[in-house]
C-alpha cells in the first residue's frame, strides 16, 4: 500500500505517525527499513526533517501474520536460564517471520524449545535482541522476558557487548590486520542492498587475517557497530568481499557452497547476575578451505 505525504520541516517519524494511522515507533520501523522515499530518493533516519513541499512516499509491506507459530525445528542451545538463552542459528534459517518467510524461522523454533520469550521485539520478533542475515550461522543471543531484553538491548547499543565473526573473504590482505571506518546507508540504487554513504551511520570493522590461501583469507572480524549487512558491505569495500555473497561479490570470485561468514563468539554481561559471559561456536567452514 502506498501512502503519499508533504514535507512540512517536522521529523519523518512524527510527520507520517500524525494522523493516528501508525504509532511513532512503527512509523520509524518502516522508516528504517527503507520503505520511505522524500523526493525519490530513500531515507531511513526517522529524525530527518524533509523541507516544505517535499515529496514523501511511504511503500507499506504487505501486512504479516498476527503471530508466529511454534515449530519443532531442531535447534542447537548452548546456554539458558530463566532471563536469556544464546544459540546457533545454521546457515539458511530466517530469524523472524517476514514477507516470504512466514515460518521455518528461527523464533519458529524457539517458541517450541524454550518455556517464555520476551515480547518487547513484538509477536513475530519474540526474545530477538540482535539478528544475523539469513545465510550468516552462528551465534544469537535472545532474551526470554523484558527485563532482560532491555538490558541486553542497551548493552547492544551501549557497544557493551563484544561479537567477533571468522570470514573467508576474496583474495590476499596487504596487511595482517586492519581498521574500516566507513558510514554505512541504504543504497540509492537497490533496496535489498546498503552501500558505503557519507550520509548513512557510522560502522566501524576492525580484522585480522588467521589464514591465508593462494586466492582467499581467513578472517577474525570484530565489529564495533552492527549495521545491516555490515562485515559484507565493508570487506567488499576495500576489495575483498566475502566468498559466496551473492549480493556485494562479483563473477571472478571462486565458487562456495554457502556464505561464507560465522558468528564465532559472543560476550556480554548477564541482566542479573552481573557476570561476564562468553560463548563461541566452532566455525562450520573453517576447516574445509
Amino acid at each position: 500500500m502506498r501512502r503519499e505525504y508533504t514535507g512540512d520541516g517536522d521529523r519523518l517519524d512524527v510527520l507520517l505517525s500524525r494522523d493516528g494511522e501508525l504509532s511513532r515507533s512503527r512509523a520509524a520501523a518502516l522508516i528504517k527499513d527503507g520503505c520511505v522515499t522524500v523526493d525519490g530518493r530513500t531515507e531511513v533516519k526517522p529524525a530527518f526533517k524533509a523541507e516544505n513541499g517535499a515529496a514523501i512516499v511511504l511503500d507499506m509491506p504487505e501486512a504479516k501474520p498476527a503471530k508466529a507459530e511454534a515449530q519443532d525445528i531442531p535447534l542447537e542451545i548452548l546456554y539458558q536460564d530463566e532471563h536469556l538463552a544464546v544459540v546457533v542459528k545454521p546457515c539458511g534459517m530466517v530469524v523472524h517471520p517476514a514477507a516470504g518467510n512466514d515460518d521455518g524461522t528461527l523464533v519458529n523454533a524457539l517458541l517450541f524449545h524454550l518455556d517464555s520469550l520476551s515480547g518487547i521485539g513484538g509477536e513475530m520478533r519474540p526474545g530477538i535482541v540482535h539478528r544475523l542475515d539469513k545465510d550468516t550461522s552462528g551465534l544469537l543471543l535472545v532474551a526470554k522476558n523484558d527485563a532482560a531484553h532491555a538490558a541486553l538491548s542497551r548493552q547492544l547499543s551501549d557497544r557493551e557487548m563484544e561479537k567477533h565473526y571468522r570470514a573467508i573473504v576474496y583474495g590476499k590482505m596487504k596487511a595482517p590486520d586492519g581498521v574500516i571506518e566507513k558510514p554505512i546507508g541504504r543504497s540509492k540504487t537497490d533496496r535489498k542492498k546498503m552501500a558505503v554513504d557519507e550520509n548513512g551511520r557510522w560502522a566501524k570493522t576492525e580484522w585480522k587475517v588467521l589464514k591465508e590461501y593462494p586466492d582467499r583469507t581467513l578472517l577474525d572480524v570484530h565489529i564495533i557497530t552492527g549495521r545491516t549487512h555490515q562485515i559484507r558491505v565493508h570487506m567488499a569495500s576495500i576489495g575483498h568481499p566475502v566468498l559466496g555473497d551473492p549480493l556485494y561479490g562479483h563473477k571472478r570470485m571462486p565458487d562456495v557452497p554457502r556464505l561464507m561468514l560465522h558468528a564465532y563468539s559472543l560476550a556480554f554481561t548477564h541482566p542479573v547476575t552481573g557476570e561476564r559471559m562468553e560463548f563461541t561456536a566452532p566455525c562450520p567452514f573453517c576447516e574445509s578451505i
